[in-house]
């Protein structure tokens, strides 16, 4: 499985994603994100599914973009030159993957800013080739992975988020993921972009790197639920008689 992570707040984007590959009974690291920067503007690419299928449809991409008489000057140009290439490994070897039980199932968020687009933008391409553009109502989309991680997203993130904010909350829902999911693990890769920029930013995260920040929420975490009110628990406690009605105030020490 894969944890692949897109979010579009007002000062930018972010992109998380993790680096484990699962074949059969081996389990391996690779990148799962790709960049491209030539002086025209930035944008990311992630992509979730078959190994095989990624690399050829990069690989046709790739050349794609280098065989353009002019750079696409609009995100959209790259999303749907990309989308064809993607229908073209569909239409190569989509049959041969269905006889092996192998399913086409490669989902992609390509985001950045390209000259001429007014603003960043964060996109989603499905397996067929079709596409949506992530929006400020719900400004993040998971591929892969994404029962474990969505509900820290949609309970913290707003598109009026700082980027650095945005990162934070992205993390977590890595976090939340890796702790409930075997096939999604570190070293995971971010790639930033900046509204208004031309560069990406990008740092690859090891496990010792954040294993502080997961124990401290995991911790805080608990201490919450201890805090919450429990006036509304009182009902069904009074009907026991050998625990407490109430709990402490604070996890019990270790």
């Amino acid at each position: 499985m894969t944890f692949c992570l897109g979010i579009a707040v007002e000062e930018g984007l972010v992109g998380i994603a993790d680096t484990r590959i699962t074949s059969g009974n081996e389990m391996t690291s690779a990148r799962k994100v790709t960049t491209y920067q030539n002086g025209h503007g930035a944008f990311f690419l992630m992509t979730s599914g078959l190994r095989s299928v990624r690399d050829k449809a990069l690989t046709y991409f790739d050349e794609a973009l280098s065989e353009r008489p002019e750079p696409c000057d609009k995100l959209y140009k790259a999303v749907n030159l990309f989308a064809d290439q993607l229908r073209r490994v569909a239409t190569e070897d989509k049959a041969f993957l269905a006889e092996s039980g192998l399913r086409f199932d490669m989902h992609t968020l390509i985001g950045g800013q390209l000259t001429g687009d007014t603003a960043h933008k964060l996109f989603l391409v499905y397996p067929e080739g079709n596409w949506v553009e992530v929006s400020r109502g719900t400004p993040y989309h998971i591929i892969g992975e994404g029962g474990y991680g969505k509900p820290v997203l949609d309970r913290t993130l707003k598109y009026s988020d700082p980027l650095l904010m945005a990162l934070k909350v992205g993390c977590l829902a890595f976090d939340s993921t890796r702790i409930s999911a075997a096939d999604v693990d570190f070293p995971i890769d971010v790639v930033l972009y900046q509204k208004g920029g031309r560069d990406l930013a990008e740092h690859r995260y090891e496990k010792e790197d954040l294993a502080n920040i997961s124990s401290w929420w995991q911790e805080h975490l608990r201490g919450l639920v201890y805090k919450l009110p429990s006036e509304w628990i009182e009902g069904v406690a009074s009907k026991l008689t050998t625990i407490p009605r109430k709990l402490p105030a604070s996890p019990p020490s270790k």
